[in-house]
């Protein structure tokens, strides 16, 4: 290893670049004339790939964005939609509790009535009832008093009379 010297190897000579570059030339001449074309028909099919992924991404995401609006309005809406929903709900409530209301007032007041009339009329038949005990009675005993001296007919009348008389003023 005596004439191994390390500068032999880190030079660079003029002769060596100029045969690289015309090395170079040469190989990108072959290069340019047998597969230039197929080298740029790769690159655009590669450009236009990329192109339609970017493209499409850009249309995804318009179309991402836009339904993130259309949600956010339904959302919006939602709310809106549910209010209104409970404000309808209350007033159909408060209408149904007025019709309630109403219909109970009604029907109390038409058992009130019916109430009413049954005891004017079992008052009227108690009066009757009286009446015709009272007339019974009285009639027993003014048969018993007035035995011979009256007739039946006569007597019932004037006991009718008398009880006529008392049930106006009493009753």
């Amino acid at each position: 290893m005596d004439g191994f010297n390390i500068d032999n190897y880190l030079r660079i000579a003029p002769t060596d670049v100029i045969l690289v570059l015309i090395s170079t030339c040469i190989i990108i001449l072959i290069a340019k004339k047998f597969f230039w074309s197929q080298l740029i028909a790769l690159v655009e099919k590669r450009q236009s790939v990329i192109q339609e992924n970017i493209d499409s991404s850009y249309r995804l995401k318009q179309e991402a964005e836009s339904v993130k609006a259309e949600y956010d309005e339904k959302m919006k809406n939602a709310g809106k939609e549910a209010h209104d929903i409970v404000e309808s709900a209350r007033e159909h409530a408060s209408q149904e509790k007025v019709r309630i209301i109403t219909e109970a007032k009604e029907e109390s007041a038409r058992l009130r009535k019916q109430n009413q009339e049954d005891i004017e009329h079992d008052k009227l038949n108690a009066e009757k009832e009286m009446k015709e005990a009272i007339s019974d009675v009285a009639m027993e005993a003014a048969k018993k008093l007035v035995e011979k001296e009256m007739d039946e007919a006569t007597q019932k009348k004037f006991v009718e009379d008398f009880i006529n008389q008392a049930g106006d003023k009493l009753w």
